[in-house]
């Protein structure tokens, strides 16, 4: 009734669709894109509820940005504060003049406090850029200070992400979408087949992008990364699809009963593999560090109106356009793959050995390695990374944490400065009892004087640290001055600063990352149970693709790089999700070819059938990694692709390699945890 309602309507089926996405086009120039990693935090956060704070009880914010002047007396100085001041979305500057008396002799002064502001006659200002105003202020700065000085923060990084993520994501399709144009030239016998592919698809994948106007924002993450996962992921069912279609019509049948017949056949497994692939995006959705959230609710849709499109909308796309099919076909321009089963096989036993040398070391390897919970450092080629690195080698590195304190009791308040000036790695702390003095009641000075120190409740005291923004030394730093000031206040104080919020996100992420794992794995597993009415079968595929995990997870341990934790954690679940169709395609194969022949000929057969559509279908995946990882210069997006690219290739190695062996060796426990296996057996030929 469903297949029969699409073919006759299908005319009508094509108008609805152009409708909805022309309207989608429209509505996603509506969407906005927050660039703002801190926002995503929960709001139980330490450091989310000191900001709170923060801008409820004092009249200036956290600095955001570094500004760097090379070559100025203190008169000069003086000068560019005033003019950074006068640029529109920077709402307070502070400087050496803010913390001493600059008509006193620096002689005087506490070196260590003076090079923290000025120093060889190069001077360091401190900016608060207001959000959402980052781009046309730090455009305004690089402009009055010329390409010789330097401007770094957290605002410039956003500003630089922002930027970056437009121009990017359109030479990525730029590149991306010839290079499925060719690989799916190659995998069909028509011409404009491709076409048909990547309207199917970029159709819901333009639905699912005008849909989050009804969300009013998208992460940075979700814009650069969910429409070409979408795209990459999505595309398996169309394949599946018109190649069933194709196989049809080789029967000598009309269009329309070809059709007909392809939806029903291939309708099982298309909804299995959108259904395993869409439980593994929603368990990003548990996630308590909301980009999860945001990433997981984008790609659910997609997922949903991608299996829509394509057992809807391309059918009815096909029909009516079919005889552009007719007359642009070609012969297969890639060779049989008739064979490549038995020569894959005679690789079984030393893949399989290699593969369970190398798990545990790999399981252990992914979960030792060095992780950055930030958008990490922007490459050098950036104008953001080289004056990173300007300012780094002028001054050092100066991070500021900053702590919230009840100001009821200034000698408590002395004390404790006192002692987180005699920390290690502290430059040095600016408050109201060490920079104005704790025998002067802040009620005899006037309010100017004391505005950026003591608010109505509380007292500000900002922490200059020397060990870096993040990392084990600045997160130990992070837990000691907490530790301290619990020492002092109880739970009555908060603290905040890049370094703090970062260390929040630590916290987070990683009690989401085994969550979500688990719903992941215990979902995905349920289908595969369900659909081969195995307890076998779903314990094989999900060991071999969570293998390929494992092993892709595992080399920048031994290359010794960082990795950003949010692609690590995104990367883990979509690299399961996205890619646990190679190893369902090809059991279903197995299964079936198992009930008439025996194990050996059986694991031949699937392969020479479904090696080529799961290489298709890596190659696509593939593809869309190493492109994102290839275009992007922010470290979040392009950690992303490169995970992805190597996740897919190792996933589709394991299953044409290593699923078959296991396989093999498994086939009488597969038989005996199967519900009406019903394999071939000699005896039955008899």
């Amino acid at each position: 009734m469903f297949v029969d309602t699409i073919i006759k309507h299908k005319k009508g089926i094509i108008l609805l669709f152009a409708i909805t996405a022309l309207f989608a086009a429209v509505a996603q120039f509506f969407v906005s894109t927050n660039y703002n990693m801190v926002d995503y935090l929960p709001d139980d956060a330490p450091s989310t509820e000191g900001l709170a704070l923060m801008e409820e009880e004092f009249r200036s914010a956290m600095p955001n940005t570094n500004v760097l002047i090379h070559d100025v007396s203190i008169q000069e100085a003086i000068r560019y504060k005033e003019q950074l001041a006068s640029i529109d979305g920077v709402s307070d500057v502070s400087w050496l003049d803010d913390v001493f008396d600059i008509r006193i002799p620096l002689e005087m002064a506490d070196t260590s406090l003076i090079e923290t502001y000025y120093k060889d006659r190069d001077a360091l200002f401190s900016v608060t850029i207001d959000s959402g105003a980052e781009v046309a202020a730090t455009d305004a700065i690089y402009s009055l200070i010329g390409e010789e000085n330097a401007v770094t923060g957290e605002a410039v990084n956003t500003a630089t992400s922002q930027k970056m993520t437009g121009s990017e994501t359109l030479y990525a399709a730029a590149l991306l979408v010839p290079i499925i144009i060719i690989i799916l030239v190659l995998s069909t016998k028509s011409w404009v087949e491709p076409l048909f592919f990547l309207t199917a698809i970029g159709v819901s994948v333009l639905i699912n992008l005008g849909t989050n106007i009804f969300l009013g924002e998208v992460s940075f993450v979700t814009q650069a990364v969910a429409p070409i996962l979408q795209l990459a992921v999505s595309l398996d069912y169309a394949i599946f699809l018109l190649h069933t279609f194709s196989d049809e019509l080789d029967q000598h049948q009309s269009p329309k009963e070809a059709m007909a017949k392809a939806m029903r056949k291939s309708f099982p497994v298309i909804f299995v593999s959108a259904l395993t692939t869409f439980f593994g995006f929603m368990s990003l959705m548990l996630m308590d560090f909301g980009i999860g959230v945001d990433l997981g609710f984008n790609l659910v849709k997609g997922i949903v109106f991608s299996f829509i499109s394509v057992v809807v909308f391309l059918p009815a796309l096909t029909l009516t356009c079919y005889k552009w099919i007719e007359k642009t076909t070609h012969r297969s321009l890639v060779p049989s793959f008739k064979g490549s089963g038995a020569k894959l096989l005679k690789l079984r036993i030393p893949t399989l050995v290699l593969v369970l040398l190398l798990l545990v070391p790999s399981f252990l390897a992914q979960s030792s390695t060095t992780f950055l919970y930030g958008l990490g450092d922007l490459p050098e080629q950036t104008r953001a990374g080289a004056d990173a690195k300007q300012v780094e080698e002028t001054f050092g590195q100066s991070t500021p944490i900053v702590l919230l304190v009840p100001n009821d009791d200034i000698a408590k308040e002395e004390k404790l400065v006192q002692e987180l000036e005699q920390i290690p790695s502290v430059e040095s702390v600016l408050a109201y009892a060490n920079m104005v003095g704790a025998a002067i009641p802040s009620d005899f000075l006037d309010d100017e004087l004391t505005s950026d120190f003591h608010s109505e409740n509380y007292s500000r005291i900002t922490v200059y640290t020397s060990a870096g923004v993040e990392g084990d030394l600045p997160f130990a730093l992070v837990e000691q001055i907490r530790e301290i000031a619990q020492n002092y206040y109880g739970d009555a104080f908060y603290t905040l600063g890049e370094s703090a919020t970062l260390y929040d996100m630590k916290q987070t992420i990683s009690k989401d990352n085994q969550l979500v794992n688990i719903v992941t794995i215990t979902t995905i597993a349920v289908v595969l149970m369900f659909m081969f009415r195995s307890i076998s079968i779903p314990i094989i595929l999900l060991l071999t693709i969570q293998a390929a995990v494992w092993l892709n997870l595992s080399v920048p341990y031994f290359t010794n790089e960082p990795l950003v934790f949010v692609g690590y954690l995104i990367v883990s679940t979509v690299q399961l999700a996205a890619t646990i169709d190679y190893a369902i395609l090809l059991m279903e194969t197995y299964k079936h070819h198992r009930q008439m022949m025996p194990s050996f000929a059986a694991m031949k057969r699937a392969l020479d059938e479904k090696l080529f559509p799961i290489a298709v279908s890596a190659a696509i995946l593939s593809s869309v990694g190493f492109i994102l990882w290839f275009t992007s210069s922010n470290p979040t997006v392009s950690s992303i692709g490169l995970l992805l690219g190597r996740g897919a290739a190792l996933a589709f190695l394991l299953v044409i390699l290593f699923l078959p062996a296991f396989l093999l060796i498994a086939d009488r426990l597969i038989e005996k945890t199967t519900h009406r296996a019903n394999f071939y057996k000699e005896e039955d030929s008899l």
